[in-house]
């Protein structure tokens, strides 16, 4: 029996690859229902590429792979979008930016692109994001900005950096999108979009063919519909996607888990429905068996103290990375609060650098020694999307809102924690609001084991 296709492309990932599987639907049917529907919505400046070809060309290979019965993988044929800072073949890698709109095509693929086609996956294009992956609001003066589809009356921030692929997800023309995370890009969109958003480990995936902002702090993960998503592409990226293409995902239970609050920076200042949402998920896990207890974590307090008197990793990294073109006249073609963010490292000095990358370790190892199998819960957000007007009207309060926005997800950067951000509630405007698990480098599989059962709890 046929599936509708409108009704499969709001499915999960692992959905669509289930239904593809079973032959109730092709992958060329929802390729090209995806496309036209991309086509129809380009004034929602979503996508900035759009690989019609190719798409076409990988589902009609994958329909022939599954008409025989020769999946290779749980997602063969299940289409996907990635944000533009991954090489797509013979396609421009903008990076969000005006500089590098008209730059030479890539010539081969990401690696990452690489597996994911080798697992089948059909690739739909590339999606918009903040200008060089540097903020977690989501904006792009140069692309336009995606809006947020929950709020049919305010247009608001679709959260960043990776916020094209929060919003291809979230609008329904992409059932996955592969983001960037480097204080927050795939948890932040994830989190004001209603999504799953999987931050890996620093080094877990290959970054080659990656525009990088930060090669030290960037890492990638995906956004999704469901934890099983993530399981599945995390399998595909680590190598472990094809022979476990028949098993299922291991889902961990709850009973044996411990989860550590920490009363440190992350519960400050939240909205009123982040924090009531937060404690009613905490209620629900602690009920599903999950053993929860609450300290202060001084190690948060002392990774934000070294920011202020030190500066960031990430504004170094950036400085260093377009230094040529901050330093020239073309400086007037990059964002404004971009430019502000990156000459925040031209500051620094190699002492100030030095300080950050021994300390990060020191922190870090404390953080695991500490929590001792335990895992970290809080937060994703302190506050659910917010308007775009009054952003971008105000510098000095784009600023704030900016920071505000990043402040839990960069601590687990800053430490190397890897992230799994789900949704767990809305606001009264039915605004998606998010709690992030973090755990320490390293432990992604633990995390995603766990993950089914965190979902089921909060969502």
């Amino acid at each position: 029996m046929m599936t509708n296709i409108e009704e499969l492309s709001w499915r999960s990932a692992a959905d669509i690859g289930r239904a593809l599987s079973n032959r109730e639907a092709r992958s060329v049917e929802l390729t090209e229902y995806l496309l036209s529907k991309i086509q129809e919505n380009l004034h929602s400046n979503v996508f900035l590429n759009v690989t019609r070809d190719r798409a076409l060309v990988e589902a009609r290979a994958a329909d022939d792979r599954l008409a025989n019965g020769a999946a290779i993988s749980k997602l063969d044929g299940v289409p996907i979008s990635w944000k533009d800072l991954f090489d797509l073949e013979g396609e421009s890698t903008t990076a969000g930016s005006k500089f590098y709109r008209n730059a030479a095509p890539a010539t081969e693929d990401a690696a990452l692109v690489k597996k994911a086609a080798a697992a089948g996956m059909v690739t739909l294009g590339k999606v918009n994001l903040t200008e060089f992956a540097y903020s977690g609001l989501g904006l792009n003066p140069h692309f336009g900005t995606p809006a947020n589809p929950n709020d049919a009356k305010a247009s608001r921030a679709p959260g960043g950096s990776s916020s094209g692929s929060g919003v291809s997800v979230a609008c329904g023309y992409s059932p996955c999108s592969i983001g960037t995370d480097t204080g927050g890009s795939v948890r932040i969109p994830s989190a004001f979009n209603g999504l799953v958003g999987f931050k890996s480990s620093e080094g877990r995936y290959d970054k080659s063919g990656l525009f990088a902002l930060s090669p030290t702090l960037d890492t990638v993960g995906p956004l999704a519909r469901s934890v099983e998503d993530c399981q599945l592409i995390d399998a595909l990226f680590t190598g472990a996607g094809h022979s476990s293409k028949h098993a299922a995902p291991v889902a961990r239970s709850l009973k044996h888990t411990t989860l550590f609050v920490p009363e440190s920076v992350v519960l400050d200042d939240l909205d009123i429905a982040v924090a009531e949402n937060f404690e009613t998920s905490l209620r629900h896990l602690e009920t599903a068996g999950a053993k929860i207890y609450r300290r202060k974590l001084r190690i948060f307090d002392e990774a934000v103290h070294l920011a202020e008197e030190h500066g960031t990793i990430t504004a170094a990294e950036a400085y260093f990375q377009h230094k040529e073109l901050m330093e020239s006249t073309d400086i007037k073609h990059v964002d404004r609060r971009v430019v502000a963010r990156i000459l925040k490292g031209r500051g620094m000095t190699a002492n100030d650098f030095i300080a950050l990358r021994q300390s990060r370790v020191s922190l870090a190892n404390n953080l695991s020694e500490k929590l001792d199998g335990a895992i970290l819960v809080m937060p994703t957000t302190p506050i659910t999307a917010p308007e775009i007007a009054p952003l971008d009207a105000d510098d000095g309060y784009f600023n704030y809102t900016n920071l505000k926005t990043l402040r839990n997800t960069m601590l687990g950067n800053f430490l190397n924690l890897c992230g799994l951000a789900l949704p767990n509630g809305t606001d009264k405007n039915n605004l998606p609001t998010s709690i992030l698990f973090s755990a320490p480098a390293g432990s992604d599989e633990l995390l995603l084991e766990c993950g089914p059962s965190f979902e089921n709890a909060v969502c």
